[in-house]
């Protein structure tokens, strides 16, 4: 082999080389830029593609993924916890402040000088709206009063099986590549995560329900998704905030109870920044395989 063949043969390893190099250089910093748009824009939900990358980069962006994924549910969880403290703390206030005024009105009620007298309508009147409000401070303890969970090995497509048979009228679109695949969660919390963000679509006209699973070995993430109508970015940062509703009957715990119950799981719950394709809105339930 000649000198100048050689000369060539380098010559054209070490331009490749620098090429390959250039453009690694310009994908990490492409992958810099989007890292921090998400961050700008609090988007922990954003992940970046592993897949074709050479051994260090792909371990890097798996940890810089798993990282995004633990800040989304340690803001989740916080967020969870702040609104638990509120919410105890104002219907402990509500109900000391309600107990004695139930207790008076009953009292004049049943006394001889308020009976037949046109006093007795008033008091009537407030003794059964303190009742209706100690009803209603009562039913929103729940946030603040979930139940243990039961975690276990769970096949999700049991799970998926039961929630289908209670909306009988959608069209569902299931794709679980592994039909077998089971999760570490709570089987009647998980289904009760799903009636809710279902029975929330079903409400804004949904007509079908997408359901698909992506799962690295670490975490397994179930995406659900509807064609109802889409939410408007100002309702969307307010859905998980207890109390929070569009609906004239709605009491706004669904979804802020789906998120704790997740949260329990050491899973998580959020609103996916963008939909699957084809539908307007979906959810991100994030769960630990087996």
């Amino acid at each position: 082999m000649s000198l100048y063949l050689v000369i060539f043969i380098l010559s054209v390893i070490i331009i490749a080389l620098l090429v390959w190099q250039w453009r690694h250089q310009r994908m990490l910093s492409l992958r810099v830029r989007l890292i921090r748009e998400a961050l700008r824009n609090k988007d922990f939900m954003f992940r970046l593609p592993t897949k074709r990358m050479l051994p260090g980069d792909r371990d890097l962006h798996v940890a810089l993924n798993e990282m995004f994924g633990e800040i989304n549910r340690l803001l989740a969880r916080n967020e969870v916890e702040s609104w638990q403290r509120l919410t105890r703390v104002l219907t402990h206030e509500i109900m000391n402040a309600m107990t004695p005024i139930s207790s008076i009105t009953q009292v004049y009620i049943d006394s001889s000088l308020v009976k037949g007298t046109p006093l007795e309508e008033g008091m009537r009147a407030i003794y059964d709206t303190s009742l209706s409000l100690g009803t209603f401070v009562d039913s929103y303890r729940k946030l603040t009063q979930l139940q243990s969970p039961h975690i276990e090995e769970v096949a999700l497509i049991d799970v998926l099986s039961t929630v289908r048979m209670l909306y009988p009228q959608l069209e569902w679109h299931v794709d679980l590549e592994n039909k077998q695949m089971r999760v570490l969660a709570d089987s009647g919390l998980m289904r009760q995560v799903l009636v809710n963000i279902v029975k929330n679509a079903v409400e804004a006209g949904a007509c079908n329900i997408d359901l698909r699973i992506d799962a690295d070995g670490k975490m397994a993430q179930m995406l659900v998704s509807n064609d109802a109508t889409p939410i408007p970015p100002e309702v969307a940062r307010e859905i998980f905030v207890p109390f929070f509703t569009t609906k004239a009957s709605g009491s706004g715990i669904g979804l802020p109870l789906a998120r704790q119950m997740m949260l329990a799981q050491e899973g998580s719950l959020s609103l996916a920044d963008t939909p699957v394709a084809g539908y307007h809105t979906t959810f991100a339930v994030t769960m630990k395989p087996v």
